[in-house]
């Protein structure tokens, strides 16, 4: 079973900067009930699909599981998502050994952005970059499935 493991995090100071890399991404979601998601997403030109199962109790960790698949059926799949759909230009800066993936949010989620770091366990060090604001790991509400839902602007 593949865990992903990611703390998220807040930005509140400049990031573009640092970045050496950046992609636009739009998402949706087949299912979005908590604990079990189903989405798909389209990166670039590339199609993904990927499940995620419950976070555990600390928000830190879940199952998650994706593939790649055509861009004509990612394309498809987005026309029976959900309601509502994740649109971000996400921003990798590397931090340490780790690479932070920041996400700046546009449409009704405009204004936020979030920077995530994956780890290989749970207390794992890592560098937080100058840009990095409070912790939000956890917090349902900075998930993409609950801003699909209730979008930042709404807050």
């Amino acid at each position: 079973m593949a865990i992903e493991i990611e703390r998220k995090f807040l930005v509140w100071g400049p990031y573009k900067p640092l970045a050496f890399a950046k992609s636009h991404i739009t998402q949706g979601y087949i299912c979005s009930a908590r604990g079990r998601t189903v989405r798909v997403r389209i990166r670039d030109d590339k199609g993904y699909l990927t499940i995620k199962g419950p976070s555990g109790t600390t928000g830190l960790g879940r199952y998650e599981w994706e593939k790649e698949i055509p861009l004509d059926d990612a394309k498809e799949l987005m026309r029976i998502c959900e309601p509502g759909i994740i649109d971000k230009t996400r921003h990798l800066v590397r931090s340490g050994k780790h690479v932070f993936e920041v996400d700046e949010f546009h449409g009704e989620n405009d204004g936020l952005v979030v920077a995530e770091v994956e780890l290989s366990a749970p207390d794992e060090p890592f560098e937080k970059p100058d840009f990095i604001g409070p912790e939000v790991t956890g917090d349902i509400r900075f998930y993409n499935s609950q801003l699909m839902r209730n979008p930042y602007s709404k807050w």
